[in-house]
């Protein structure tokens, strides 16, 4: 298992401890990841040893750039499971490097966002196969145009992505930005070939003092809404919809959960997903009016006249 942006090592350490409480042999699993702090990669490897783990390699340096782990050809080393929680959005993330890199299989993202960097890293090292990426993301990239919208394309095209999980509001220390959960598979089965799995579990939350938090059995709900493709909650609070790829296309492959998964306007409004929505439609808006606008101005056209104050 391998984290290219592995923190202090919470995730792997999770990771080990789900196995432990399964009551599965968590040593027949490796560890690695890289974190391009110098000090937080090494708290990482104390977090590791004080949890009794030992068989892991913890390496420092920038991903991007300069990722750590590769094989004897000098590629990207491949691991089975990858996973990750990136920083969101990351600008001057190392773009002028990657035009011959070949990770950028679907294109360069842009120079100010390394969202689908990070995405195209973590599938380039899935292993042929049986490898599986599991990554945290901004909502943004579901829907965002330019480059993005090319390279969301051509991830859909390729048919790797399996699912997307839209995740609770302000679910995280470090961002009240509303993120989604993508899952990546070499080799997906046969029924869900073609298809993309969505699953809302922007509802799934309790409320505490500073943000939110899925309990125990949130994460079973949405967990087996992935591996069943159908919702098993006696509440129906994980709408779940496996979506044909004609569909996506017509939607000009827009991924935005809200697209592909209606609440029934009986149902009770949710605060949470609320503001989900607003937020994805706020950033949406913005994308397309940066959009129109560099359009105006390619065509010599004084847009300080149009735009708007963002208030």
């Amino acid at each position: 298992m391998y984290d290219p942006t592995c923190g202090s090592g919470g995730m792997l350490v999770a990771t080990i401890n789900q196995l432990r409480e399964a009551g599965k042999n968590h040593r027949s699993l490796r560890l690695y990841g890289q974190e391009i702090n110098l000090t937080t990669a090494s708290i990482a490897r104390m977090n590791l040893f004080l949890h009794e783990i030992e068989d892991f390699d913890i390496k420092r340096g920038d991903t991007l750039r300069a990722p750590a782990f590769k094989d004897t050809r000098g590629a990207v080393r491949t691991f089975d499971v990858v996973i990750a929680n990136p920083p969101f959005s990351l600008s001057n993330w190392g773009a002028d490097r990657w035009p011959a890199d070949p990770r950028a299989f679907c294109g360069v993202p842009p120079a100010k966002n390394g969202d689908f960097a990070f995405i195209q890293h973590m599938i380039s090292s899935m292993n042929p196969g049986t490898g599986r990426v599991g990554v945290v993301m901004p909502h943004g990239v579901l829907f965002r145009g330019g480059a993005e919208a090319r390279i969301r394309q051509c991830l859909v095209e390729q048919d790797s992505l399996e699912a997307v999980i839209g995740l609770p509001p302000n679910l995280f220390y470090s961002t009240s930005i509303p993120a989604c959960l993508l899952i990546f598979r070499d080799q997906k089965s046969a029924e869900r070939k073609d298809h993309v799995l969505f699953i809302d579990g922007s509802a799934r939350f309790m409320k505490a003092t500073n943000q939110n938090q899925m309990t125990d059995k949130d994460i079973t709900v949405l967990v087996e809404a992935y591996r069943s493709g159908a919702d098993t909650d006696d509440h129906g609070s994980a709408n779940v919809r496996l979506v044909p790829f004609d569909e996506i296309k017509s939607n000009g492959f827009d991924l935005n959960v809200g697209r592909y998964i209606k609440v029934a306007a009986e149902e009770t409004a949710d605060l949470g997903a609320a503001l989900v929505a607003y937020a994805d439609a706020r950033e949406h808006r913005k994308e397309t009016e940066a959009a129109m606008f560099r359009r105006l101005a390619a065509a010599g056209i004084d847009v300080s006249l149009f735009e708007a104050s963002d208030e």
